[in-house]
């Protein structure tokens, strides 16, 4: 298994993982691999970063990784943050707010709410996207 560096036409950067090179050539001219964030066919490999350690060196030093719990809380912390700073609180009227602008009576932004278990059924009938976060209590 291989990991090659990607980029589309449109400048995306992204990787895959192939079997192999030849895995990978043959792929790329069957037009069969996508940018996942705009769906071009038209992509190209990019240079990867490598070492080459010369006879005798001693082996690079190991960088200590961060301990999971930290980079957890961590990107928990920017996600609320986000999710704070981007998203209008719209409370319980989530599901109406997502529905006026589905059908275009509202003009599209990001919302956050809550919605019972058959408001979000029928958002899922009227075709209306949307993910649920967990909300955790401050301090967990």
């Amino acid at each position: 298994m291989i990991v090659i560096d990607l980029k589309c036409s449109q400048d995306h950067y992204f990787e895959g993982w192939f079997a192999g090179l030849e895995v990978f050539y043959q792929q790329q001219k069957d037009g069969e691999i996508q940018c996942p964030i705009c769906d071009d066919h038209q992509i190209s490999r990019l240079l990867s970063p490598v070492a080459i350690r010369r006879h005798g060196e001693a082996p690079p030093q190991p960088v200590p990784e961060a301990k999971p719990e930290a980079t957890l809380t961590k990107q928990w912390q920017e996600l609320k943050n986000y999710l704070q700073t981007q998203f209008e609180e719209v409370g319980t009227d989530f599901a109406k707010e997502a529905l006026k602008m589905h059908y275009g009576a509202a003009e599209k932004r990001n919302i956050k709410g809550s919605s019972t278990a058959q408001e979000e059924e029928v958002l899922q009938k009227e075709g209306v996207e949307f993910f649920k976060i967990p909300v955790l209590k401050e301090g967990n």
